[in-house]
């Protein structure tokens, strides 16, 4: 089953440089033995992106494109970081890259040229991944993030919530994932984890054995 993995720029931020790369060398081993397509979030690029908005009152439009090509270039980061990872620019690419064992890591601007999501800051990597996994087929779209998984509370405390349907997630209005991810998995169809990338085993875990510690958003709607 493929596996649309995010990997949140919020690692490297929040949990250092050291634990961006060991999540990197984690996606590399797992890439040998499982089918991944890995979007990158859109890190310190795309907070550079949130400034200039800030400051100067962007278009809507214009802000989204910047943030997109930010995550090109968090893509380009990350296929340095990642061992075997090769950046593409199309799922088709993505598909030949895992067929000769290696991990596709889509960079999203062109595929997005013609972009189906809405121009918002509610809009963000986490909807774009859902996206994508519907696009590509996937099984379930992993958002990885440095945290433990949703939260009722934010700022988080206690222990995460372990499951909730996509109803839920859009009564909840996490802070954890961006706004519009509720209307993206229920178009994309898929199931959603949130896994923390500090601790890259739960990852592993998770493609190995189909759960792991985290919050799992299924794809059915609530009766």
């Amino acid at each position: 089953m493929l596996s649309v993995v995010k990997v949140g720029g919020g690692v490297a931020r929040e949990a250092g440089d050291d634990a961006l790369e060991r999540l990197c060398r984690t996606i590399g081993e797992a890439g040998e033995r499982h089918p991944l397509l890995v979007i990158p979030g859109g890190g310190a690029f795309a907070d550079a992106v949130r400034e200039h908005d800030a400051r100067l009152a962007l278009h809507a439009e214009t802000s989204h494109r910047m943030a997109i090509l930010a995550m090109d270039q968090f893509g380009w980061l990350l296929s340095d970081l990642i061992p075997g990872g090769v950046p593409c620019v199309d799922i088709t690419a993505a598909r030949a890259a895992g067929a000769r064992g290696r991990t596709p890591i889509l960079l999203p601007a062109a595929l997005l040229a013609a972009d189906p999501l809405p121009a918002s800051w509610e809009v963000t990597s986490d909807s774009i991944a859902a996206w994508v996994a519907g696009a590509a087929g996937a099984g379930r779209v992993v958002l990885v993030k440095p945290v433990a998984g949703l939260f009722r509370d934010w700022p988080p405390h206690g222990e995460p919530i372990a499951r909730l349907s996509v109803d839920e997630l859009a009564e909840l209005r996490s802070e954890g994932v961006d706004r519009y991810l509720p209307e993206a998995l229920r178009a994309a169809g898929v199931e959603a984890w949130l896994v923390d990338g500090r601790e890259p085993a739960r990852l592993l875990t998770l493609l190995e054995q189909g759960s792991t510690d985290g919050t799992l958003v299924t794809a059915a709607a609530s009766p």
